[in-house]
């Protein structure tokens, strides 16, 4: 199918408390589960996008080789405003164009979804979420946990499965 990634990894960039936690899961606890021990391939960025790329393109690009779209719900996220550009390229790609399915990993109890972008609710709305239930502990959660099956659920197959 020409893509290059399973999934193409959204979160909140910034650099308070809550957001280390979430770095640490984008960083080191996804990528041990779900290439590690399950085999996919993941575009994070600042991690696959490189020093003195455009960052625009860049990021519109690797979307393009993305089987799936997964984006990391915090508070931060949504109230945050200036790095929504790969937010809003993700969902202008999954709802207009219909070509790249978005899983939605809840990373902390957001309440009501009123804060949250309409395009955001509606996908809310059609498939729901999945809520990271865990303990935010350090060492890396098991591949075989309710969460990471559920994620597992909403991925492409993976070449060892097929």
């Amino acid at each position: 199918d020409g893509k290059v990634y399973d999934a193409y990894v959204i979160y909140p960039k910034s650099h308070t408390d809550e957001a280390s936690f979430v770095e640490y899961f984008v960083y080191q606890i996804m990528p041990d589960i779900l290439e590690n021990k399950c085999g996919y391939k993941l575009c994070i960025y600042g991690r696959d996008i490189y020093p003195g790329e455009d960052t625009a393109s860049a990021i519109e690009k690797r979307m393009q080789k993305s089987r799936r779209l997964i984006i990391l719900l915090t508070h931060q996220l949504i109230n945050c405003k200036e790095h929504a550009y790969d937010q809003h390229i993700a969902l202008y790609n999954a709802l207009l164009h219909n070509n790249i399915k978005v899983i939605l990993l809840e990373m902390e109890t957001i309440g009501t979804y009123e804060k949250l972008r309409e395009s955001l609710r509606f996908i809310i709305k059609q498939q729901g979420t999945v809520k990271w239930k865990e303990q935010h502990t350090v060492h890396p959660q098991s591949s075989n946990s309710k969460f990471w099956k559920q994620v597992r659920y909403h991925m492409p197959r993976t070449p060892k499965s097929s």
